[in-house]
């Protein structure tokens, strides 16, 4: 009986915590990449290295410290913001090739999950 009740027990707490994953977690990283391979990304980011502009785990940090989410790296993707390189000129954002929302969340999500 008290072997029951332990994986009762156990098991509701592992239900329980599930819900506190993170909302990012299911997004397609192939699909992602091939989008960011396809944009040439890669020509001025990294995951984890600075190229001309800064790594995705260095956007992924600003973005949880300023509270900003998917929405606000949709919009650098897809409006042509000025932004500020690593050497500290200034050039425009390139522009994500694509329209579809799904395809857009897919990729902020990616980013934001380093």
């Amino acid at each position: 009986m008290r072997m029951k009740s332990t994986l009762l027990l156990t098991g509701s707490l592992l239900f329980a915590l599930s819900g506190l994953a993170p909302v990012h977690a299911a997004f397609d990283e192939t699909a992602a990449k091939a989008l960011a391979k396809k944009n040439d990304c890669f020509k001025c980011h990294a995951v984890d290295k600075t190229k001309k502009g800064p790594s995705y785990k260095k956007i992924s940090a600003k973005y949880k410290e300023k509270k900003l989410g998917e929405k606000e790296a949709i919009k650098q993707m897809t409006e042509g913001k000025k932004v500020k390189l690593e050497d500290g000129t200034e050039e425009d954002h390139k522009i994500i090739e694509t329209k579809d929302p799904k395809e857009l969340s897919n990729l902020a999500q990616w980013i934001l999950s380093h």
